[in-house]
């Protein structure tokens, strides 16, 4: 993948370090209202360093802590739930769906006890979720890391978004945290040590820290660059879905390979297919300039997952996973940024076609 940087990002990078605002001001208000108009029906957001920052503030402001079970993703990036581990939440693992890499909702029903706290999901390469998932009876957090410009996302209890160097709209890195109205301001305070910032600057020093708070704001250099990427977005998502269809177009019926996002409503981050003998169809790229990765790896597979990965030999504990088995050795993630023509999926898919 290759970072998409308009060049009117740059000019607006130059100007915000001739100013005395280089830190968190007033263009990072400004994008967070920009963002909330343009992504999510006017939605209250707070900008933070990162979409993981993001994830650890909405599972602390939906009341996760010790001995909550939350339902997330098996497969996903781990930062969707290494921020669980700072809460001290108890994963239980969701499969993925049958032929997916989105999860599966029968799979996160079964899941629910009493204990259940949350769902966490994450829209894969920018492919929606089922709905299913937001109508189990349980409050959703979105990790949106992968889905910006995805069409429906961002209206469930909290949502969170990333721009980190090679998302649709980056800001070097960076995330944006969407919640219900009333708890805005907590977080806002959640994001600069807990304290009131609003007040400080108005001059208010006998402002009291009364909780704790983190350093998760973000900066007027970062909100530069996430305006002008905002400018951009629509036409990005447009040019990456004509990438992801002329994949589909000219593989379509060929033995031994499938793209997964068939999704319209899809942000098309990624273009990821699930192939026969991957290590000979990697070899074959390869050879011809062609890189191809798995970008993400289960999480239960991760050391610092393992008390809540799939014990088979035992009678008791965490489920397994018979679809995350089925497509293991078989993902593989093809090129598609904002530095491809048409003319190179056309040669990749020729390359693809004279076999593996």
């Amino acid at each position: 993948m290759t970072p998409f940087v308009p060049e009117q990002a740059i000019a607006d990078v130059a100007a915000t370090l001739r100013t005395r605002w280089i830190g968190q001001g007033p263009q990072v208000d400004e994008f967070e209202r920009r963002f909330s108009e343009q992504i999510v029906a006017g939605r209250s957001c707070v900008a933070v360093s990162s979409c993981t920052a993001a994830l650890h503030l909405a599972y602390l402001l939906a009341g996760i802590g010790p001995g909550d079970e939350v339902i997330a993703p098996l497969f996903t990036c781990s930062a969707t739930n290494i921020p669980l581990l700072y809460c001290g939440a108890t994963i239980r693992f969701c499969d993925v769906a049958p032929g997916s890499l989105n999860m599966d909702p029968a799979h996160a029903r079964s899941l629910i006890t009493e204990h259940t706290k949350a769902i966490v999901v994450v829209h894969y390469g920018g492919a929606p979720v089922s709905g299913e998932l937001f109508r189990l009876g349980i409050p959703v957090i979105e990790d949106a890391a992968q889905a910006l410009g995805a069409i429906g996302i961002g209206q469930c209890d909290f949502a969170c978004f990333s721009f980190q160097a090679v998302k649709h709209v980056t800001t070097g890195d960076g995330g944006m945290l969407v919640l219900p109205a009333h708890l805005e301001a907590k977080a806002k305070r959640m994001r600069w040590f807990g304290i009131d910032r609003a007040a400080k600057l108005a001059g208010t020093w006998e402002n009291d820290i009364w909780e704790v708070g983190y350093k998760y704001q973000m900066t007027d250099i970062a909100a530069a660059m996430g305006l002008a990427g905002l400018r951009t977005l629509d036409w990005q998502i447009t040019y990456r879905r004509r990438l992801r269809d002329r994949y589909r177009a000219n593989l379509a019926g060929l033995d031994g390979i499938q793209v997964l996002d068939q999704d319209p409503r899809s942000a098309c981050w990624l273009c990821t297919v699930l192939v026969d003998h991957r290590e000979d169809f990697r070899a074959k790229l390869a050879a011809q300039g062609i890189e191809s990765d798995q970008v993400h790896y289960r999480n239960d597979r991760h050391s610092i997952f393992r008390k809540f990965a799939c014990h088979p030999e035992r009678s008791e504990g965490p489920a397994c996973f018979p679809h995350m088995d089925a497509i293991e050795s078989k993902y593989l993630v093809l090129p598609l940024h904002m530095g491809m023509y048409e003319g190179d999926v056309q040669r990749i898919c020729e390359v693809i076609r004279s076999g593996w």
